[in-house]
């Protein structure tokens, strides 16, 4: 394979593509592409992983029921969330807008399977973390090859993991790393919401240390 050439213009669009990812609360009903998600899920089979084990498992959550215990879940979990905090802090939490579960078209749950004998566990004996590690970082590409596409992904992390994981009937093995919301956005923005809600505020700068 001959080395890639990669221009200015590629390396502008690039940092605009991770700029405008964002994690997207907010979604047009509408249906999504099923060949363009199709695309996108392809994004999973170029991630990297511990010993080549790709152990990632996903989840098409689509019936009713399915739905229904999923935004319950969540649901209870955001009310025991929003007890943690007090005065202007819960006023705030209470504003904020953190799932997108009621409108986006395409739910998915993504696990790591932990028992997964693929890759011959290369890599994971000192460190089993890489395995759910290649999780996250397939799902980061899923997830700017989603923003390519025009779509959005909303990671819910408001949940309690052992009891969707119940609810989807899941093996034992699987351990849940995330509940995306995937749609078209209603729009589109280079801030975090939860910067512009004057939730936390974004460092401006690396901070790198040495030893």
């Amino acid at each position: 394979m001959r080395e890639p050439e990669f221009d200015d213009d590629f390396r502008t669009r690039l940092d605009l593509l991770m700029r405008v990812r964002r994690d997207v609360r907010r979604f047009r009903r509408e249906p999504v592409d099923e060949a363009v998600l199709a695309r996108c899920l392809d994004a999973f089979s170029l991630a990297p992983s511990v010993g080549l084990s790709e152990p990632w498992r996903i989840l098409r959550v689509d019936s009713s029921a399915a739905r229904s215990a999923a935004i319950d879940n969540f649901r209870q979990a955001n009310a025991a969330a929003l007890e943690g905090y007090s005065g202007a802090r819960a006023a705030l939490y209470g504003q904020l807008k953190l799932s997108g579960m009621e409108d986006a078209p395409v739910h998915l749950a993504v696990f790591c399977d932990d028992a997964t004998a693929q890759g011959h566990g290369l890599g994971a004996g000192t460190m089993p973390e890489m395995r759910r590690y290649s999780v996250v970082s397939a799902i980061t590409l899923f997830w700017l090859r989603l923003r390519a596409e025009g779509l959005g992904m909303g990671w819910v992390s408001i949940l309690d993991a052992d009891r969707l994981s119940r609810d989807l009937e899941t093996p034992a093995a699987w351990r849940l790393i995330g509940y995306f919301c995937i749609g078209r956005p209603e729009a589109i923005s280079d801030t975090p919401e939860l910067q512009r809600k004057g939730w936390e505020t974004r460092r401006t700068t690396l901070h790198l240390e040495t030893r």
